[in-house]
């Protein structure tokens, strides 16, 4: 019994000691509503979700998932560091609560039902953290194991959705008729594909219209799916396997998580859990189990989480630098990486048109492609979950900085023929995608700070000036904000090389200046 309260031990609250409540909006129904409602869990009102989840979080590192890896770094201070090796490597000893991707971005994705790919070798705990968060989410464990969808050569539309049932093909007169035999994990909350990329490509497709649309198709039948957290796992990140994964599916993928090696400094661990004949999954603690209301208003809490303009200046200009191709067109719309690979082009085959720029500057030239309407509203969901699971109300920078490369790690396509990785030290970035595009958050930092946008951004200012509105705004006020826009162009036609982050503006200005016309020529009209 002693050895069961080892793996049942739940951290005390406060877990952080210095969580921000998030705010829930009221409901008329609060007047109503009992203790035990919402599920009948007492705890709720006692406990945070957000502590509820860190508690969570707690239990999985300390019992359940043997994984001494705490590569999400913050600090309240400077952090101690050490320079070992021959190569120098670094050792940084954070100084605020820091935590294991591993572990945190399969809960976050719990809280905000996105879709994780959980990537590593052969038994290193894919499949396990995946069934823990089935548990932690309500179903029981035969029900999660039962849900689980085994990728395998052999796998057919039928055997992933369900199979229609012979009577009623038989006395069908039209498809409406035939009744479908559903499986049953179509409807659960939580759904884990297990080696996705070992799943026929047709199968793929089916499998990609219930992770994009949540709904699953077989003879013209409908099954709506409920939102879902989902779950895959693949034993390498390159999205091979028996089948090359679709594209599509892949780019349907908005967090990858590497499972890391096992530390065998760990191994008696591994001795106790034999000889007491506990498996983790089979012994997850009552009091750290969600229920479908609990992670539905854990889910409206992540939404409120504020984005803070300064913040959000600095995740637009990150996105900014990836997209722009001078060489793929003429009319400047089309100059984007993305008008080449519609064409059929290679990059480098025009990128010797490229004249004059610091290629090792421009951080556009280690990305083959820009960033998806879909990665960017996958980075806010994901930093404000980050936020809301260290208890804050807003995100901070070191959100960014440590969810970006996660949620950008298949997102990003490296050009890994770029000059930059030739330079002394980046050459190990070719394989670190995740130190690769934190390293590429950083630098985009230091030149936004470099050229003060902070204190002066032409851009923002005009885009704020646009944002109050056109209503009671006279011809001469509009010819000033014209030609505020033209003088800006003008300033920034003196001969300096064009970038990325200057593209987006670039457009951004034409955005505006066309606005502003259309306008004026109402004003115009109407006399």
């Amino acid at each position: 019994m002693s050895i069961l309260r080892h793996f049942q031990k739940v951290s005390q609250a406060p877990t952080r000691p210095h969580p921000t409540p998030v705010e829930r909006p009221f409901d008329v129904a609060d007047l109503y509503r009992g203790p035990l409602d919402e599920g009948g869990v007492e705890s709720q009102v006692a406990v945070p979700l957000d502590e509820k989840l860190r508690q969570a979080y707690f239990w999985v590192t300390n019992h359940a998932i043997i994984n001494p890896f705490y590569d999400i770094e913050y600090n309240e201070a400077p952090p101690q560091q050490f320079t070992l090796g021959d190569q120098k490597i670094r050792v940084t000893l954070p100084s605020d609560q820091s935590y294991s991707s591993y572990v945190l971005l399969p809960l976050l994705n719990l809280a905000v039902r996105r879709r994780c790919l959980l990537v590593g070798g052969p038994g290193r705990g894919k499949t396990a953290i995946a069934i823990l968060m089935g548990v932690l989410s309500g179903y029981s464990l035969r029900d999660v194991k039962r849900g689980i969808q085994h990728g395998q050569p052999q796998m057919t539309i039928a055997d992933l959705l369900g199979n229609p049932l012979p009577s009623s093909l038989v006395n069908a007169t039209d498809m409406d008729e035939v009744k479908i035999a559903w499986r049953r994990w179509l409807g659960m909350r939580i759904k884990i594909i297990d080696e996705y990329n070992r799943i026929p490509t047709r199968t793929q497709s089916a499998l990609l219209t219930v992770m994009a649309d949540n709904y699953a198709e077989m003879y013209d039948q409908i099954y709506e799916c409920p939102d879902a957290a989902w779950y895959l796992t693949a034993n390498d990140d390159a999205g091979g396997g028996t089948y090359q994964v679709i594209e599509a599916l892949r780019d349907r993928i908005d967090v990858v998580v590497k499972a890391l090696h096992f530390n065998t400094r760990f191994l008696n661990e591994l001795l106790l859990r034999i000889e007491a004949g506990v498996k983790p999954e089979a012994v997850v603690p009552p009091e750290i189990v969600f229920t479908t209301e609990e992670l539905d208003a854990a889910e409206r809490e992540v939404r409120q989480v504020a984005v803070p303009p300064a913040v959000r200046r600095r995740i637009e200009f990150f996105a900014s630098h990836f997209e722009f191709f001078e060489p793929a067109a003429r009319q400047v719309e089309y100059m984007t990486k993305d008008t080449v690979k519609l064409a059929g082009i290679e990059l480098h085959t025009l990128a010797g048109e490229e004249t004059g720029k610091d290629a090792v500057a421009d951080l556009g030239s280690q990305t083959r492609n820009g960033l998806s309407v879909r990665a960017l509203m996958t980075v806010l969901s994901f930093v404000k979950a980050m936020a809301w699971f260290r208890g804050d109300r807003e995100v901070s920078h070191e959100d960014v900085r440590q969810i970006l490369p996660f949620v950008l790690h298949d997102k990003l396509v490296q050009n890994a023929d770029s000059p930059f990785f030739e330079q002394s030290g980046n050459g190990a970035l070719r394989s670190d995608h995740v130190s690769w595009i934190r390293n590429l958050f950083d630098l985009s930092c230091r030149e936004y700070d470099r050229l003060g946008l902070d204190r002066d951004d032409p851009v923002e200012r005009l885009s704020a000036e646009f944002d109050r509105g056109l209503e009671g705004i006279g011809e001469d006020e509009v010819r000033r904000r014209l030609v505020a826009i033209e003088r800006t162009l003008r300033e920034w036609s003196g001969g300096r090389k064009l970038y990325g982050h200057m593209y987006d503006d670039l457009l951004k200005l034409k955005y505006l200046h066309q606005r502003y016309t259309n306008y004026l020529k109402w004003l115009q009209w109407k006399g």
